[in-house]
């Protein structure tokens, strides 16, 4: 019932991307890649990239397509039923790519997004640190001056992509010494720089999309990688936080959905008591309150999209679409396991790799207490700032003489 928010060419998207889903990428990957046997799929980033399916958004002139976020929306949705290492890796081109693409220079935009989208280069985004998760601004890797370069010290982890990466956005601090939003800018740092990348990580799900950590020892960056202003890491980090948490909203909606398709072909054949279980309130109602809360989380989500792409300030709009859509994807996970009683919670059915992926997706690009913590504080500022444009409805209340009553101190 979305599509009527789609214009014709993001339907015909839609269908392109299916295609490509059910087409193009084989089970066999998707299982090596859940066992680790696969470390970093890049003949499936390739493959998207000869369907011209990468970085939609971004103009024809650097290769993308130049679509909506509603059109991009709608293609993360249908690989989202890949799962959330595939999803996340297609994700990527589209929030590293957006800081080159607004804030990059033209040579940056030929050496690093052209080919990007070509699928001849990979990338990744270097963002968390070994001593802060979500205190970006107490990042410490630092990046100081040298000549024509800068030299670049410290660690980065949990950088999905970081084993199939040919260069990684970065973010370093250049001022130390600076109040922290002015203190930290933001570098395209090539692999062979001298950036070390070490895979230590076993993950509970998400895996094979190249997860690792990145060791930066006197890497030796020239200084026209720089991207946006000096010490202005501060506006590539606020712009690239759309992408990031609307990715993760919009890959959610995809793997809720085929968590609840699968659950609900299930009940419609298995039978308990003479009957397909279907028929039992217990059930059915589950798949009620999942495709609600499901349909509840996409419009959300698609409305943020064009809210993003009519320009408006986003930030709260963005955030509420991660934070329900992620959490709306584990209640969904755990309806349908829940539906299928035992068997789905073996690896039969792949209900118990979306729950492993699922617990992630409200925890990165921001966790979700981060998310309310800017919902609260957007939403404060909004209806404290339109005292007086509207009725005042307290005006309304039964008790004409209770002005008295109304202590606040």
């Amino acid at each position: 019932m979305f599509e009527i928010l789609l214009t014709q060419e993001e339907r015909k998207l839609k269908q392109e991307v299916r295609r490509f889903v059910k087409e193009k990428v084989p089970s066999s990957l998707v299982r090596a890649m859940d066992a680790d046997e696969v470390r970093y799929p890049k003949g499936y980033m390739e493959s998207l990239a000869s369907e011209n399916l990468l970085g939609l958004r971004f103009s024809k002139e650097w290769g993308g397509r130049g679509l909506h976020w509603t059109g991009e929306v709608t293609a993360i949705e249908e690989i989202g039923i890949l799962g959330s290492g595939m999803s996340c890796l297609y994700s990527l081109v589209s929030i590293v790519g957006e800081a080159i693409h607004h804030f990059g220079t033209p040579e940056q935009k030929g050496k690093y997004l052209k080919p990007t989208l070509e699928g001849k280069l990979c990338c990744a985004e270097a963002l968390t640190e070994p001593r802060g998760g979500s205190d970006f601004f107490g990042a410490t890797t630092l990046a100081k001056r040298d000549g024509e370069h800068y030299i670049l010290n410290g660690q980065k982890r949990f950088v999905v992509g970081a084993e199939g990466a040919d260069y990684f956005l970065v973010y370093a601090k250049t001022a130390p010494e600076a109040e922290p939003h002015k203190s930290i800018s933001c570098f395209i740092v090539e692999r062979e720089m001298g950036v070390e990348v070490k895979h230590v990580y076993g993950l509970l799900g998400s895996r094979g999309g190249g997860t690792g950590r990145l060791y930066f020892k006197d890497a030796r960056v020239p200084a026209k990688n720089l991207v946006g202003p000096l010490n202005g890491g501060y506006l590539v980090f606020n712009r690239m936080m759309i992408p990031e948490r609307l990715t993760t909203a919009a890959g959610a909606l995809g793997m809720a959905r085929s968590c609840l398709e699968i659950a609900t072909r299930y009940s419609n054949r298995r039978k308990a008591f003479g009957e397909t279980i279907r028929k039992f309130q217990a059930v059915s109602f589950k798949v009620a309150d999942a495709i609600s809360k499901l349909d509840a989380a996409r419009g959300l989500v698609y409305v943020a999209a064009r809210h993003v792409d009519e320009g408006l300030d986003s930030r709260r709009m963005v955030s509420e679409a991660k934070k329900v859509s992620t959490e709306m994807l584990w209640e969904v996970v755990n309806y349908s396991m829940q539906i299928m009683g035992g068997i789905g919670y073996t690896n039969v059915y792949p209900i118990e790799r979306f729950f492993r992926d699922a617990r992630l997706q409200m925890i990165w690009t921001g966790t979700n207490e981060v998310m309310s913590l800017l919902i609260q504080h957007e939403f404060y500022k909004e209806v404290l700032e339109r005292i007086g444009e509207s009725r005042d409805v307290e005006g309304d209340a039964g008790d004409l003489e209770g002005e008295e009553e109304k202590v606040y101190e």
